[in-house]
């Protein structure tokens, strides 16, 4: 049922944009809006990554010198069928995960470098699945798309208010609605294209989430995950996110409170949680993550470690030794 929603939510969202095309320059105004929104995909599908990775100051690990997280990586992607992605680490302390690239052939899996200090491996793995989720299911083309479409919204319903003040529109033009039209549609358009926006991310995270769970094996691992999370992001947001970059992360980077919520990119992560944990044998039972500090991923996996020596399992994509 999320796939259809999905659909229709994109559906809507080119509606909305022809819509307001045909409100500033009739069919020829259509014709316009579509060739810009096409334009935006196209730049979006092949540079989004590079430039949301750039943004974030997100630095490339490998075996070298992130084995264990890139062990984890492997691991999990091979459950999910999937080739290995890209592994990126962000210097930020506040507890954070997002996945990107066009398709599974040029995925990357970032996480900052806070969420490895306070998740425990368990954890960790429920968040990794959940990234490899949304890239087995192409959410991140599908978001990238719903972003574009809804930039294009903002770009034309700003045009349509600059045609007022040059008498671009006129009542008796039949090539449009009219100024009546064009000021309704200026205001409103931003504002639905930012619902269907929300709509379309809320109902891949619930996806993500399902999938994920179903890769790592563990719903209550990724359940307390993002309590965790939640709880984190909420006493420190990320300094540097921006709302045109938060709903590619797990959990809301920015501060959201009281009504904003309501706008929110994110579903409810209680109810997340109590999906997730009623996926789980036994119901809603919560997981207890374990409290000793040497079970957290912490440190070192983004500093470097001896050379493993031969046949060890961490050389040999084997089983990862936590303890």
């Amino acid at each position: 049922m999320n796939r259809v929603k999905t659909v229709l939510f994109l559906g809507l969202l080119t509606g909305v944009l022809v819509a307001i095309g045909g409100a500033v320059g009739g069919s020829q105004g259509m014709v316009i809006a579509l060739v810009i929104a096409a334009a935006m995909n196209f730049f979006s599908y092949w540079y989004s990554d590079k430039m949301v990775l750039k943004f974030y100051r997100a630095r490339p690990v490998d075996m070298a010198s992130a084995p264990e997280l890139y062990s984890l990586v492997r691991e999990l992607s091979g459950r999910a069928g999937l080739p290995m992605p890209r592994v990126c680490i962000i210097d930020d302390p506040t507890p954070n995960a997002f996945a990107t690239g066009r398709n599974p052939d040029n995925a990357v899996v970032a996480v900052t470098t806070g969420i490895l200090r306070i998740l425990d491996q368990r954890e960790l793995r429920g968040v990794l699945s959940h990234e490899l989720a949304h890239v087995k299911d192409r959410d991140i083309l599908i978001s990238s798309v719903a972003a574009t479409l809804a930039g294009a919204v903002m770009v034309l319903a700003n045009i349509a208010r600059f045609s007022l003040f040059f008498g671009g529109t006129d009542d008796d033009d039949d090539s449009g609605l009219g100024i009546i039209g064009v000021i309704l549609i200026s205001i409103l358009a931003p504002l639905a294209a930012m619902l269907v926006q929300m709509a379309v991310s809320r109902s891949r995270e619930y996806l993500a989430d399902a999938e994920g769970a179903k890769i790592s094996g563990d719903p209550r691992g990724l359940s307390s995950a993002l309590a965790r999370l939640e709880n984190a992001n909420r006493a420190q947001p990320m300094a540097h996110a921006t709302p045109q970059t938060a709903h590619m992360f797990i959990v809301n980077p920015l501060s959201a409170q009281g009504m904003a919520n309501l706008f929110s990119t994110h579903p409810p992560i209680s109810e997340r949680i109590t999906r997730l944990n009623n996926m789980a044998p036994g119901g809603g039972a919560d997981y207890r993550p374990q409290k000793e500090a040497g079970n957290r991923v912490q440190d070192r996996i983004v500093t470097p470690p001896p050379p493993p020596p031969s046949g060890d399992a961490r050389g040999m994509g084997g089983k990862i030794d936590w303890s």
